[in-house]
């Protein structure tokens, strides 16, 4: 059992950045392939970005270039990040971090667990 929980979230001004967090609690974090999705209103769920154990990480390529992937194993962080640069208003959305055993999923189904998620809004 994994549980998640993200934040970071918030209101920016387009062009600006954020960051944000998910903080995994549970046995055998490590293990586990973490990923980012969001949703916005009226749309489905799309996939941005996962990263293995081994910190090897894998985009859409819709954020390629604008959206960094990290994790954080040492000293029983375990905290997957996502640096959001060069922000759009269209990238606001939801955001939701969840855990995977497979190996760079990228589909919802993939997923085991799933945080409750954490709103971005970029004005314009």
């Amino acid at each position: 059992q994994v549980q998640l929980v993200e934040s970071g979230g918030g209101l920016v001004q387009a062009g600006g950045s954020l960051r944000l967090s998910c903080a995994a609690s549970g046995r055998s974090f490590t293990s586990y392939a973490i990923g980012w999705f969001r949703q916005a209103p009226g749309k489905e769920r799309e996939f941005l970005a996962t990263v293995d154990w081994n910190g090897v990480a894998v985009y859409a390529d819709s954020v390629k270039g604008r959206f960094t992937i990290s994790r954080d194993n040492a000293n029983a962080k375990n905290t997957v990040y996502l640096q959001m640069n060069s922000l759009k208003p269209e990238d606001t959305a939801i955001y939701y971090c969840a855990a995977s055993g497979g190996i760079w999923p990228s589909r919802s189904y993939e997923y085991d667990y799933w945080g409750q998620g954490t709103q971005v809004t970029v004005s314009s």
